[in-house]
């Protein structure tokens, strides 16, 4: 951003964040850098060339903005701190500018996580086994994260707040909002449901038929939500004529898809799901005749 740029204060959340209004486009931001608050006074100027400046994001509509100005209020400054080793690390793993939205979103959720726990409420995530599998990057992150906030914080983080943290950890990376992941994954169990009862199925979670599933649907959904990812398949026609009950699945299966993620299910998507049925029923098949025979 141009040096000639200035900010002025509108209220200074703790010395590592500060929230200003552009004087000269009249934008309000939010700005994070080590130091920025330490003697800055709220009605003050701040230099877009200021070099403790190092995060500028704004909100991108004004009911975000009410939203998380009231949180920006109450935030505990160590909360703000932790944040910022969390972000760090993401970084280091994941280069590259993070969603703007994580800046707030990571800070509120670990703030109000750290209050369920002194408050002894229960955190119950179903849909841990299956971040797990689908995130493992992602999960080792936040497990380290809420070793972090662990020890700040003198609480001990249950595993099914390292599966939420690690929602947060992929949005940032991926920049697909933490409610479209969550609204994803109970899809995704539902899609595995559907497979069970249509077939008279039953996948044993961590078992290879399970994980390899998941992985299907999960990285599916990546392909649909990322619009940028074209999606071929070569051998559609040849899919649709072979394997016909596995296609008329993946059609059924699809148009859930559609109706939960909003989206339109690219043909080619389709093929490729009927392909991985096929290969998935004809895998068990062989597997459950060779058990007849050893029997």
């Amino acid at each position: 951003m141009s040096g000639t740029e200035t900010f002025k204060v509108i209220r200074v959340i703790g010395n590592n964040v500060v929230m200003v209004q552009s004087i000269k486009k009249e934008l309000e931001y939010v700005i994070l850098g080590k130091g920025i608050g330490f003697g800055t006074k709220t009605g003050g100027t701040i230099s877009a060339d200021d070099p403790r400046i190092e995060k500028l994001f704004k909100l991108e509509d004004r009911e975000q903005w009410s939203q998380y100005h009231h949180l920006l209020e109450d935030f505990d400054p160590k909360v703000l701190e932790i944040t910022d080793e969390i972000l760090n690390s993401i970084t280091t793993e994941f280069p590259g500018k993070l969603n703007d939205k994580v800046y707030l979103a990571l800070p509120s959720h670990i703030q109000f996580t750290i209050y369920r726990i002194r408050k002894g409420m229960d955190i119950i995530n179903p849909f841990l086994e299956e971040t797990k599998i689908s995130f493992p990057k992602e999960y080792d992150i936040a497990l380290k994260a809420a070793e972090m906030i662990g020890r700040a914080f003198d609480i001990k983080v249950p595993e099914d707040e390292v599966g939420f943290l690690t929602y947060h950890v992929y949005s940032a990376v991926s920049h697909v909002p933490v409610g479209q992941l969550v609204k994803a994954s109970n899809m995704v169990g539902r899609l595995v449901s559907m497979i069970e009862q249509e077939r008279g199925l039953e996948f044993k979670n961590g078992s290879m038929d399970y994980v390899r599933l998941l992985m299907h649907l999960r990285f599916s959904v990546d392909r649909i939500l990322n619009h940028s990812v074209k999606v071929d398949n070569p051998f559609a026609d040849q899919i649709k004529a072979k394997f016909t009950d596995e296609y008329e699945l993946a059609k059924r299966l699809a148009t859930v898809m559609e109706t939960d993620l909003g989206r339109t299910i690219p043909e080619a998507e389709v093929c490729f799901l009927a392909m991985h049925l096929y290969r998935l029923f004809r895998g068990r098949t062989q597997d459950n005749t060779l058990n007849k025979e050893d029997n």
